[in-house]
């Protein structure tokens, strides 16, 4: 049976993917997965070889064609974000691609032409196949190209008879997020020690819950504030979240990222490491 581990964290900066480019160096018999699109950087880490790379088309934008348009104004009228100027040039920051301006238009003078708003790869990896995307600057639908990359690392893991798929999930609680963990066998939660990664941790643990996926937590960095660790640890047994464990700050991680590697190549045997494989190996043990 195929698993899919979506590590999370309720904000940035948690240190997400560098605990899940170390589960990487661990696991075997997996695909991996980046599906925080709007910022990917696991690839940094993995130095992956792109075998496949495909754009990714979401959205629409309007374009005005000039032979048509006889700059009657019903466009800029009806276009609530203003992003038709004076001489009829449509803004790409500007247009949300509503379609109201094509509608409305007496000329049918705007196309409206789906846009290419981003690129995913399949990619090879010292730790076994990957898969990952980036989206435009500014663009949207994430949240789609979330569920693309996710449906693609489950159909490589079923032609590869691989059991496990290990995913870079996004921070926060909004549509990604949400697009990342439907249908996972668990969530772990990377929370830091501080009282907006308390709260966070909270967050994104209930919205778990809401969709029935079991949900782990590790605090790392615990050793900066103990007592926001017990807190989170605390509010964790209160949520029927398990605890998986404590990670601490540790220079190794920085260490690890600037030569490219995760920690367990970086510094293995150290006591970080150490604490970064009994948390896996808890996670491995209720799958």
């Amino acid at each position: 049976m195929m698993n899919e581990l979506v590590i999370v964290s309720g904000k940035g900066g948690t240190g997400k993917t560098s605990i899940t480019a170390a589960f990487a160096a661990l696991a075997t018999n997996m695909v991996l997965c980046d599906a925080d699109v709007d910022a990917a950087d696991l690839h940094l880490l993995m130095a992956p070889d792109t075998r496949q790379h495909h754009s990714f088309e979401g959205g629409w934008i309007a374009v005005i064609n000039e032979d048509r348009c006889t700059e009657c104004g019903t466009c800029r009228e009806m276009c609530r974000f203003n992003a038709i100027n004076a001489s009829y040039v449509i803004n790409n920051i500007d247009c949300e691609g509503c379609g109201v301006c094509v509608d409305f238009c007496p000329e049918g003078a705007i196309d409206f032409p789906v846009k290419t708003c981003g690129e995913w790869y399949l990619s090879d990896t010292r730790f076994g196949p990957m898969v990952h995307a980036r989206l435009g600057i500014a663009e949207e639908n994430s949240g789609r190209l979330v569920t693309l990359v996710r449906q693609e690392a489950k159909i490589l893991a079923e032609e590869k008879n691989l059991d496990l798929i290990i995913t870079d999930g996004p921070p926060g609680v909004g549509c990604p997020v949400i697009a990342s963990i439907g249908g996972a066998a668990g969530v772990v939660i990377v929370a830091e020690p501080t009282v907006s990664g308390l709260h966070d941790m909270k967050r994104v643990a209930q919205l778990a819950g809401h969709f029935k996926v079991p949900a782990m937590v590790c605090v790392n960095k615990y050793n900066l504030n103990s007592d926001q660790t017990e807190a989170i640890e605390k509010i964790a047994q209160e949520m029927n979240i398990t605890n998986l464990g404590r990670i601490p700050f540790d220079p190794v991680f920085t260490g690890s990222m600037i030569q490219g590697k995760t920690i367990v190549e970086h510094a293995n045997g150290s006591d970080t490491v150490i604490a970064v494989k009994d948390i896996w190996e808890k996670i491995i043990n209720r799958y």
